[in-house]
Order: structure tokens, then sequence, then C-alpha cells
């Protein structure tokens, strides 16, 4: 632990973590008892008590200066206590520091014991040993705004895949309106971007594939310049294209034509909340982080192009670097691993990633990477090499690889607290 206090005027407290009952011990530095495995419920009445246990010691005992609780963090059980004990005023006086630790370095710890019982709870013990012997290397719970932070942040991907999920029904609706124009690949498509408002009024205000058929070119590209507002390079070009997929689409019941037409509007009118929704909640984000702007934004955001919100969705899921021993731990944790243990240099073009750990640091290290590779001429290249090496799931396959890539990146920087260079990056 970074923060100096006197060891020897600590009160140690360790909290076992449950669903339903937590278990409390405290220590001194000299491994003495002063709370023995005492349960209570996972209630705020129950954390009332556990507050009022530790402060009675405090009282009690008047050599305790400072109290430093652990807690496994183990998934959302623990949240509403920590916020608890670290805002607490009785706790106050005693500069309270609250850790909310890697389970797994406390079943390490615990390994150290020879003859440790297995008494219900004994584990509230070991995390107030864990403690008193300096083995926390992590900061303090940091409170409700990086608890907020990140529901911001998850509430990000929620939207996203709203937006995706919404995006891919509707091109089914498109599909069996008009055919060939949603067979239209990128090289061939008259928008660049086919959710654009002149897409959406191509598809809502002409009812029928004959509606477009029977309309002159004229017609159709003084339509698109009203709908474009003039943004359309060669609307004469993009009139044509239209009206010839119309002409070659499949034909339909007019009973069909006016359901598909009013579907498909209602999914243009859900993305464009859901897309409003998404910028209130960038919004949202920006200001949050601002709020805490703690070391560890300052070096995310030093890495060109990775974005401010992505910096946040990834401090978010993260929490402290401390928590992992190295890049690939962290890789481990975002599930951006393969089975077989290839990283970067695997040959195979059938590996399928894992995708077993936090899906909400891997979306944000994946965007980030994609927007780092338009920015960092290095990733670029590296991005360039994977894609050129198969045929099979190109794209994919080359930005995950420059994701892992990106991660040691990342690592690496906020493990020493250092700023963004090309030189340190290679």
């Amino acid at each position: 632990m970074k923060e100096h206090i006197d060891y020897l005027s600590t009160l140690f407290v360790g909290i076992d973590i449950a669903s339903r009952i937590h278990v409390i011990s405290a220590l001194d530095f000299n491994q003495d008892f002063y709370i023995k495995m005492e349960s209570f419920e996972n209630t705020k009445d129950g954390a009332s008590i556990a507050e009022k246990m530790i402060d009675d010691v405090l009282t009690e005992h008047h050599q305790f200066k400072y109290v430093i609780i652990g807690m496994e963090s183990t998934g959302f059980y623990g949240v509403h206590l920590a916020n608890y004990l670290s805002t607490s005023e009785l706790l106050t006086p005693f500069s309270v520091r609250v850790y909310c630790l890697n389970p797994k370095e406390v079943k390490n710890y615990k390994k150290s014991f020879n003859d440790i019982g297995k008494n219900d709870g004994i584990d509230s013990f070991v995390i107030a040993d864990f403690a008193r012997v300096g083995r926390i290397a992590i900061k303090p719970w940091r409170g409700s705004q990086y608890l907020a932070l990140q529901r911001l942040t998850r509430h990000r991907l929620h939207i996203t895949e709203c937006i995706a999920r919404e995006k891919t029904y509707m091109l089914n609706n498109i599909y069996l309106k008009f055919s060939e124009y949603a067979l239209l690949r990128d090289g061939q498509h008259p928008f660049s971007n086919k959710y654009s408002a002149t897409a959406e009024a191509i598809l809502t205000e002409f009812t029928t594939n004959e509606d477009i058929v029977n309309s002159s070119v004229e017609e159709l590209v003084t339509f698109i310049n009203s709908k474009s507002k003039g943004r359309i390079a060669d609307p004469e070009e993009t009139a044509k294209i239209i009206q010839a997929a119309a002409r070659n689409s499949y034909r339909l019941d007019k009973c069909l034509y006016e359901p598909l037409t009013i579907s498909i509007a209602s999914s243009f009118n859900c993305i464009s909340s859901f897309e409003k929704e998404l910028k209130a909640i960038d919004k949202a984000i920006l200001k949050t982080v601002q709020g805490l702007n703690p070391e560890e934004y300052i070096v995310l955001n030093s890495i060109p192009g990775i974005g401010k919100v992505y910096s946040a969705g990834i401090l978010a899921e993260i929490g402290s670097i401390k928590a992992f021993q190295n890049a690939n731990q962290l890789a481990k944790y975002c599930g951006i691993v393969w089975n077989d243990n290839e990283s970067g240099d695997f040959e195979s073009e059938d590996s399928r990633m894992s995708k077993a750990g936090n899906r909400y640091l891997r979306y944000y290290i994946i965007e980030a990477t994609s927007s780092v590779i338009n920015h960092c001429p290095e990733y670029k290249a590296f991005y360039q090499k994977k894609y050129a090496e198969t045929r099979n799931h190109q794209h994919k396959r080359a930005l995950a690889l420059t994701s892992r890539k990106f991660i040691r990146l990342l690592f690496g920087l906020l493990d020493k607290s250092q700023l963004y260079s090309p030189e340190k990056s290679r």
C-alpha cells in the first residue's frame, strides 16, 4: 500500500463476502483478535451492525488510530457494504480505507497457512491477516463515483447492442420489400451510410418498388437532393442505381408493402432514438469521469485515437492495474485469448477467441483498438499484416490480434504510470 500509516496503530478488518451473510474478523498488528468471525446480514441494518462492532473496538481500545478494511470483490454482493463503510462518519476519524481484493490473491495467501481450520468465515481472518502483513497493493475503494461510471459505460454497450440488433432485424424487412437494394454491397450501394436520412426516405416514402420504377430520373434526383440537402456528389447516378434495383427486385402482393413500410419506418425511429440516447450517455460518461480524473485516465488518453469515452470504459472495468501481474492476465480477464494459448503470432486461421472474460472490457478494448489503428502507423501496419495472412475472417482475426498487442501497451503504460510515446510503444 502506498499510503503511509502506522501499522502498530492500525486495526485490520477482514470481511468474508457472501450473498446473504457476511463474516467479519479484526486483528491488530500482533495478530491478536478483537473481532473473531462474527456474522451479520447483507442488508443496511447488517452493515450498521458491522460498523458498530468496529466502532466499539476503536472506542474501547485507544491504541488504534487507523482502520484498514479488506473484502473480496465478489460480484456485486460487497458493493453496498464497501460504500457504506468507506463513508462511515463513525470511522472517518480513523482514516478508514476499504479495499476490494482480488479473490485469487487471497486464495493464494491462504495456502501459506499450514493448519488453518475450515470454519465458516475463516476467510475473514485470512483477509484481515493479508492486510496486516502489508500485501495489499491496490488503491482503496474509490466510492460511488466509480460505480456510477461503470453503470454508464455498461449501459452504453447495452445501447450499442440494441442499435446493432435493430439494424439486423430491419434488414430482413428491407430484403422482403426491396430485395435488390438490400443485396447491394458497399462498393455498389448508392449511400455511404445505409441508415442515413436519404436512405430512410427511399425506403419509407415510396410504398412500393413500382413507385420508384415509374418515377422519372429527374424526379428521383430532385427527391434525393431534397432529402440529402445536396450532400450527395452524383445524385443522378444514385437515382439510376436505386431505380435499377427497384426494377430487378422481387414483386410482392400489394397487401404486403404497407405493413413492411410501416415496420421499416418503426425500426428507423427506434435506431434514431437509441442513437440520441447514446449521445446523452456519452455526455454523462465524460461528465462523470472528469469529476474523477485519475492518473490512469490521463495515461489512457495519451494514446492517439483511443478517445475519452473508450478510455472511461476501460478504466471503469480494469479498476486498478495492480490487480493483474502481467499483460497475459489482463488479456485473460477480458477474454482476448485463444484456447490453445496462442497469441499474436499464432498461425491457425480457425482458432476461436475464448471470450470467457469480462465482456464489457473486451468491447471497450476492441473498439479502442479499432480507433487506434487509424491514428497509430505501427498498429495500422500490424493490422494490415495480420489481415493479409488469411482469407478467412480477415477483419475479425486481424482486429483481435491487434487488440492483444494493444493490451500489452495498455498494461505497460498503466503499470509504470507512463504517457504514450511511439518509442515506448515499440
